[in-house]
């Protein structure tokens, strides 16, 4: 039935009801529902004036007929709000004062509710006394949300504005504890309704990020204990309120889901291209009203703790925090290069400078994600926007390609698995992921019309990378499945086939944020073939060789194959329970060993040149070997200048770019001990080690006789590091060579001070990152044993690594360490006392030891 059709049923028994006469509130209706010039917020608003007259004149006269007075008529809810959509329930409180025969206040009941009904309206109505509606608002925490926006439409506006009086000091007064129950009430409809931003057939009202959760967020701003984030949350709200109104007249129902046949006619009556324009809109205002309850209740949480705690300390303490700070002022805990954890969120520094470091968002953003914190919304604005701040100017863009960091820091964050999802979604509430990667903007809140799909195309994305983190150790390269994985549905914002379209755009977004030629056009050709394992395994025949051909042919080398298989995984896990089983990991596993076999059979690539030694390199050794002695020299690196300061005085220090790593040449006499003393003591120093390579050289004319244990007097063990200060800035060279000293002759027991740091300063367990994994390379290498290490990175990690082989009696002959975001990637190269490659079964062992010194 149409809306016209429903507002001319059912006359009722007063003129004013019937919708007979021109004048009659019916008809001034109808005609207001058919005027497309008053949609939107002006339509609501006369809607609910044209009802308010209505509803006045049914009191007035209805109370002056009994001789009633001390009563008043209350909208309260939507209508207290004084937006009625179409097809609102009208939500009424009669309010007398108890002076009154109970009998004629229910009369006059009566003369308000039967017209109502009898136009056909939805009525959800009571009758109370201020004292009575107070008592009631207490005990039932949905009455009391309604009173809130209580408004006086008729009667004595004194008794309503004593009653609203009331409920608003009670409200305030019991905040503490009801705010509890009412965070409690929206995350039982959330877990009933769903999230509203990633529903095809959403209720507009109740699913999370819905209409529901608006009115929440008012009765926490008016409990004063908190304010929800206002920028775009008045814009959202009236888009879902648009929505719905064009709901309503679309299907002449009260109705608040939108059902998949509706959606074109709706988008229609809203003026939009389709619906998945419609969808789209409805998701980014679902997503900005998730975001605005998130950091709503995040400080509500933070303000009840306080309030909890305060009174206790200052008991305690007279007035004064554990650090001797005042109360009121937080500690500050350094996590990264000008961001510090305060309160349980993730803030800038005092002395960061947004405008003058463009890496500092992806470095904050995955230093909370490591942290399994939340990113702070004032640091969030700042970064996007640090032109508010006195002083500053606009936000400097990331120079294109991105700086090296800036790359490691956004693979960091997504390898942080699930903890990435809220930060990103800070990020992208303040316009810093478009920003990053412009192409970002055609998947965004995207609807996916598939029922195997549960998320848009940019959370599925987001989701495919937290799949995938729990992935890296299957990968030599994680950083590549990452970004992949972030990469891999890019293109579903372009026409044609995704996948042909997102290879084009992996290729720009590798080269935009720094990938070299090769590992583009890896990240490429994934990109590409990231349907085609899974396709070809479910829908080709494997025993017929040309299938296996084909699939080898598209790959074209054993690694991309290793990264194809795990995002093949990622993709599936993360588009939804019916995407992936364990019958389609069988299949695709088989089609991945068929593969890696053709792939063992074509020719050898060309053996890599043996590394020069350069002059420097040369010179460290040959001092090390004549002192006895470890010899260091430290090469500070900067990445080149941001635009626009090339032009900068030589004068301006702060113009200068800042050292982002340092990299750290090491001579030492071939001896026992040297990787684990020299990865201990960077540990102790915060050194990050970001890159690290160690090879054994023969000095010309040194002894050549090998002692027992494999050494050569001769031989000199050179190590090259690229390093990183946590935070802070970099030791001096004289203390790490005096610790290293120390170190390799046993004077300092790193592992000791290792242990009693960590235990002063227990590092925040907000990743659950996947266990190492360590194995033996088969046929790695005719010379050596290859061990392989992948695991989280952490402070000492390399120490641990160290220790566990020289445990075992081996010698590493060289070892190649990289750090790929948040994960390690370690190749040892090892052999037995005589220098031979070791036999199986002391290979397996040695891989053991090492996953258990790890564990």
């Amino acid at each position: 039935m149409t809306a016209e059709g429903l507002d001319e049923q059912s006359p009722g028994s007063t003129g004013e009801a019937s919708g007979s006469g021109p004048g009659s509130y019916a008809a001034a209706r109808l005609r207001l529902l058919q005027e497309e010039a008053q949609a939107g917020p002006p339509r609501r608003a006369a809607l609910a004036g044209l009802t308010d007259d209505w509803l006045s004149g049914l009191l007035h006269r209805g109370a002056r007929d009994a001789g009633l007075g001390g009563v008043s008529l209350v909208a309260v809810g939507g209508y207290g709000r004084g937006e009625l959509s179409p097809r609102s329930d009208l939500d009424l409180l009669l309010l007398h004062d108890g002076s009154a025969d109970a009998a004629a206040v229910a009369a006059l009941a009566d003369r308000l509710w039967y017209p109502v009904w009898d136009l056909g309206l939805a009525l959800d109505h009571s009758v109370r006394t201020p004292a009575e509606a107070r008592r009631t608002a207490g005990e039932d925490l949905k009455v009391q949300l309604g009173l809130l926006d209580a408004r006086h439409v008729a009667g004595d506006a004194g008794l309503t504005a004593g009653m609203r009086t009331a409920v608003l000091a009670d409200w305030r007064n019991q905040a503490p504890k009801r705010l509890p129950e009412l965070l409690e009430l929206c995350q039982e409809r959330a877990e009933r309704q769903g999230e509203l931003q990633f529903l095809l057939e959403p209720d507009l009202k109740e699913a999370r990020g819905g209409l529901r959760d608006v009115t929440a967020l008012r009765a926490v701003a008016a409990s004063w204990l908190a304010d929800a984030p206002r920028e775009g949350l008045e814009a959202a709200r009236r888009n879902l309120l648009d929505v719905r109104d064009a709901l309503h007249l679309a299907t002449g129902r009260a109705t608040d889901r939108l059902a998949l046949q509706e959606q074109d006619q709706v988008a229609a009556g809203l003026g939009l291209l389709d619906a998945d324009a419609l969808l789209r809109q409805v998701y980014e205002a679902a997503r900005r009203i998730a975001y605005a309850g998130d950091v709503t209740w995040r400080e509500v949480g933070r303000v009840l703790r306080a309030r909890a705690t305060r009174p206790k300390l200052r008991s305690l303490l007279g007035g004064r925090g554990r650090t001797g700070r005042p109360q009121g002022e937080y500690e500050r805990t350094p996590l990264a290069e000008g961001v510090v954890e305060q309160d349980g969120e993730v803030v800038l520094a005092r002395t960061a400078r947004p405008d003058r470091d463009p890496v500092l968002p992806l470095r904050a953003a995955a230093a909370a994600a490591q942290a399994g914190l939340p990113l702070s919304l004032p640091a969030v604005r700042r970064m996007a926007s640090p032109g508010l701040r006195q002083g500053e100017t606009h936000a400097r863009p990331l120079p294109v390609p991105w700086p090296s960091e800036a790359r490691e820091q956004l693979v960091t964050l997504l390898g942080a698995g699930a903890h990435t999802v809220p930060v990103w979604e800070a990020l992208e509430a303040e316009g810093l992921i478009t920003r990053f990667l412009p192409d970002w903007e055609r998947v965004r809140c995207r609807p996916q019309r598939n029922a195997v799909h549960r998320w848009t195309v940019d959370r599925h994305l987001v989701e495919t990378a937290v799949r995938a983190s729990a992935l890296t150790r299957r990968v030599s390269r994680p950083d590549l499945l990452l970004v992949a994985a972030l990469l891999h549905d890019i293109g579903k914002g372009w026409p044609g086939d995704h996948s042909v379209a997102g290879e084009v755009i992996a290729k720009d977004v590798a080269t935009r944020i720094g990938f070299d030629r090769g590992d583009t056009a890896v990240l490429a050709a994934l990109v590409r073939h990231h349907l085609l394992l899974v396709e070809t395994a479910t829908r080709r025949d494997l025993d017929d060789p040309a299938t296996i051909a084909s699939v080898a042919q598209a790959v074209g080398s054993t690694g991309t194959l290793e990264l194809l298989h795990a995002l093949t995984e990622a993709d599936a896990l993360a588009t939804g329970p019916a995407a992936w089983s364990a019958w389609r990991g069988s299949l695709v596993a088989d089609l991945v060993k068929r593969v890696t076999a053709v792939l063992a059979g074509e020719p050898v690539e060309e053996q890599a040149a043996p590394q020069e030694t350069t002059a420097e390199q040369e010179r460290l050794a040959v001092e090390a070997h004549r002192t006895g002695g470890p010899v260091l020299a430290l090469h500070a690196h900067t990445e080149p200048a941001l635009p626009g300061e090339e032009e900068t005085g030589a004068d301006d220090a702060e113009a200068r770019p800042e050292p982002v790593g340092v990299e750290l040449l090491i001579a030492v006499p071939d001896q026992k001990g040297v990787l684990p003393a020299v990865a201990g003591v960077l540990a102790m120093h915060r050194l990050t080690v970001r890159a690290a390579d160690l090879r054994a050289v023969e000095l010309p004319g040194a002894v050549a006789a090998q002692g027992s244990d494999g050494r050569r007097p001769g031989e000199v063990l050179l190590l090259s590091w690229r390093v990183a200060a946590e935070y802070g800035s970099l030791p001096q060279a004289a203390r790490l060579r005096n610790d290293l000293v120390r170190a390799l002759n046993g004077s300092l027991d790193i592992a000791a001070r290792l242990a009693e740091r960590e235990a002063a300063y227990p590092r925040r367990r907000g990743v659950e990152a996947p266990p190492p994994r360590v194995t033996v390379a088969p046929a790695g290498s005719r010379l050596a044993t290859v061990i392989e290490v992948r695991a989280q990175d952490a402070p000492g990690l390399l120490h641990r690594i160290g220790r566990a082989l020289d445990a075992e009696v081996v010698r590493v002959r060289s070892a190649h360490v990289s750090t790929l975001g948040a994960n390690a990637v370690d190749a040892f190269y090892v052999t037995d006392p005589a220098g031979g490659p070791l036999p199986d079964g002391q290979a397996a062992q040695v891989a053991r030891a090492v996953e258990n010194a790890l564990g």
